[in-house]
């Protein structure tokens, strides 16, 4: 399980944030409270507050997808 907390700024963040997770076939998860949506789902995303980073739960420790997360994480 990786764990950490993401800051999508804007459309074009979340839509490259989507691009990128939408790559791999493993349950990634967005938090923000007491909703979870699938990281893949634009939709799902925009109804979070992304006024503040959100907590992404990815069941994998693959690192390409770490790597690939990377640039969105809140603590770059």
């Amino acid at each position: 399980m990786y764990s950490e907390n993401v800051l999508l700024s804007g459309v074009s963040e979340v839509k490259k944030f989507v691009d990128v997770v939408s790559k791999y076939d493993f349950s990634i998860e967005l938090v923000s409270g007491k909703y979870v949506v699938d990281a893949k789902s634009i939709m799902g995303i925009f109804s979070l507050d992304l006024e503040k980073p959100v907590h992404m739960n990815a069941d994998t420790d693959d690192e390409g997808f770490k790597a690939a997360v990377a640039p969105f994480l809140a603590s770059k």
